[in-house]
């Protein structure tokens, strides 16, 4: 009884809604003293414009994203932004670690980028998704900045070896 009930509701909402919109477009009937002048005819009129939308919906975004936007591809950076040239606009996951030597401060890595161009790397130096935290013999530690809404972390780090364990021991 209730399904029943539920039914005749929605479907009468329906035909009210489609009740008011067939109204709404059409004209109002001509006054009774309004005879004597000549009808205009129909191609003098502007097209009336179509709603944007179908009729009773409206999509509010509130902040949210757009679901028809494809997820795939998507980077750290919004589309159409171009990067800066140089190791500050290449991301920690395109480079990696070629060399590391010994200055008087401290140690300075040598990093290859995507433009197959070598460069000097310090502790501090920042790159697009992070910075160098520190150098070692034979370690460079990166803090990357994590860009996942879901994430409760918000940076983590990530080590880049000259040689991995296995090649070390002979």
């Amino acid at each position: 009884m209730s399904r029943k009930l539920s039914t005749q509701v929605v479907t009468l909402a329906v035909l009210a809604s489609l009740g008011g919109s067939v109204s709404a477009q059409q004209a109002p009937p001509p006054a009774a003293g309004s005879q004597s002048q000549p009808a205009k005819p129909a191609e003098a009129q502007p097209p009336a414009a179509a709603p944007a939308t179908g009729p009773g919906y409206s999509y509010v975004r509130e902040g949210r994203r757009d679901p028809f936007v494809s997820l795939v591809g998507r980077g750290t950076g919004t589309p159409g932004e171009t990067r800066p040239s140089g190791l500050g606009g290449m991301l920690i996951n395109e480079i990696s670690l070629k060399g590391i030597m010994r200055q008087s401060g401290g140690f300075v890595a040598l990093v290859q980028g995507t433009d197959k161009k070598t460069y000097v790397v310090r502790q501090g130096q920042k790159l697009m998704d992070g910075t160098v935290k520190s150098i070692t013999e034979d370690t460079v530690v990166f803090s990357q900045d994590v860009n996942d809404p879901l994430s409760l972390v918000k940076q983590r780090e990530v080590r880049k070896t000259l040689r991995s364990s296995e090649e070390g021991r002979g």
